[in-house]
């Protein structure tokens, strides 16, 4: 009687997953296609960084998110973040597949790991998913990664990331960024400003836009260069 009461409770707890599960799809779903028009008002990241926060009493985060249009962001901006992060945007559906390969190869060899994360799989987990890394987890945001590039234009991808990227702790989306750093709105960034802020994209926590390493500033040079190897913001013509 005690193995079957088991077993019934186990055969409830499955259910109970696997409608979990469904709804969550379900809602993924549905915010994921109204986000084509809707902006984001917050992303997973955002929230568990804020929550962290609070339980941490860090008494020194200061969160600032402050949404704009693409109109109002430089495009200076938006081909800096392409240089840096994904020159090959504006013409795969979702995945580098060729830096896919250098990074199995990478970890085949002993080697540190480069990041592969396209612009549109960095907005699929950002706004749905979690920090850290498994196999479950990329398995989720291929998933998000399909639908997005599905339902949106590569402009809304890219307006969409330059509104949630981490440039400092804190610090979200582009128009944050240049009020703290800059004092001025992101329509006005310079291409050296631009470059600077998406030189911290790897690890926004770590390099200092407020106060650049020796590799940040040579990361923000080549930036500027790759920016002017594409075609500067004449590139964003390519987009679809």
């Amino acid at each position: 009687q005690m193995a079957e009461r088991r077993r019934g409770l186990a055969g409830r707890i499955l259910r109970g997953l696997r409608l979990a599960g469904l709804a969550w799809a379900a809602l993924t779903l549905l915010t994921g296609v109204a986000f084509r028009w809707i902006d984001p008002p917050f992303t997973t990241f955002m929230l568990t960084d804020r929550i962290g926060a609070l339980f941490s009493r860090e008494k020194d985060y200061d969160f600032s998110h402050d949404w704009v249009d693409w109109d109002r962001i430089s495009k200076y901006a938006a081909v800096a973040v392409i240089a840096a992060e994904d020159q090959t945007f504006p013409h795969h559906r979702g995945f580098d597949f060729k830096q896919i390969d250098k990074a199995f190869a990478d970890r085949e060899r002993g080697r540190r790991v480069r990041g592969a994360s396209t612009i549109s799989q960095q907005v699929a987990k950002n706004i749905f998913l979690w920090r850290g890394q498994s196999w479950f987890r990329k398995g989720l945001e291929a998933g998000i990664t399909v639908l997005i590039e599905t339902c949106w234009s590569k402009q809304r991808i890219l307006e969409v990331y330059l509104n949630i990227a981490e440039f400092g702790r804190g610090t979200y989306g582009v128009q944050a960024a240049s009020r703290r750093y800059f004092h001025k709105d992101a329509a006005k960034l310079t291409r050296s400003e631009a470059a600077l802020l998406a030189a911290v994209l790897p690890a926004p926590t770590r390099f200092k836009v407020s106060a650049p390493s020796t590799y940040v500033r040579k990361r923000q040079a080549w930036i500027q260069r790759q920016m002017y190897a594409l075609g500067g913001t004449s590139y964003l013509a390519e987009l679809r």
